[in-house]
């Protein structure tokens, strides 16, 4: 998730006050201006004296950002990829479980040093996990002892599903013994939570 932000923004010959927040698919604006634009429908982006200008097919607005003008024009000028972001590199030990992209699975297989999807492999680098609904949830406290000290699981969900929300996900990390340090849009569909033992248990 994105930095939030509480700045000035001029939009349709207005400008006002609200909480701008960059995520990985889209510019959130909440306040008396409310904005959801999508990064790909974005035409033309650009930083000058502290300025974001940003501009889509149906509108355009620049955001008084400060220090961070430049900063997010780079993100959004260059967006990590799904492998970055979840911390995927070439030869690590890799499980990955019921997961919802064959591609993702291949993707992993060729880059990492020992890979299975069939059940998870002892001292793995990092688990994938899927998960659709709660009752998918029951197994990850038994993934734990695959994991390598410095190890993390990721458990990947659909997004705004009734069946499967992020504090259930969230409970079932904490009852595994493990800590939430990350959350990364894993497809435009599925969130994924990172989990990993407290300092003091690696």
């Amino acid at each position: 998730m994105g930095r939030e932000l509480v700045c000035n923004i001029r939009s349709g010959g207005k400008t006002t006050s609200a909480k701008a927040l960059l995520e990985t698919n889209e510019v959130i604006v909440r306040g008396d201006l409310r904005l959801n634009i999508p990064l790909v429908s974005l035409m033309s982006v650009s930083a000058r004296d502290g300025e974001l200008h940003l501009k889509w097919p149906e509108g355009s607005a620049i955001f008084e950002l400060g220090e961070y003008a430049e900063k997010w024009a780079y993100k959004i000028l260059h967006p990590k990829s799904t492998a970055e972001k979840l911390g995927i590199k070439p030869g690590l030990i890799v499980s990955a479980l019921s997961m919802p992209d064959d591609n993702f699975v291949t993707g992993l297989r060729t880059a990492a040093k020992k890979f299975s999807n069939a059940k998870a492999l002892r001292e793995s680098d990092l688990i994938f996990a899927g998960a659709e609904t709660t009752a998918s949830l029951a197994g990850i406290a038994k993934l734990v002892d695959s994991l390598a000290s410095a190890g993390a699981l990721w458990i990947v969900y659909p997004k705004g599903k009734q069946e499967i929300k992020e504090q259930h996900v969230l409970d079932a990390g904490k009852k595994a013994g493990l800590v939430d340090v990350k959350v990364a849009s894993f497809s435009a569909t599925h969130t994924a939570l990172k989990f990993v033992r407290p300092k003091g248990k690696r």
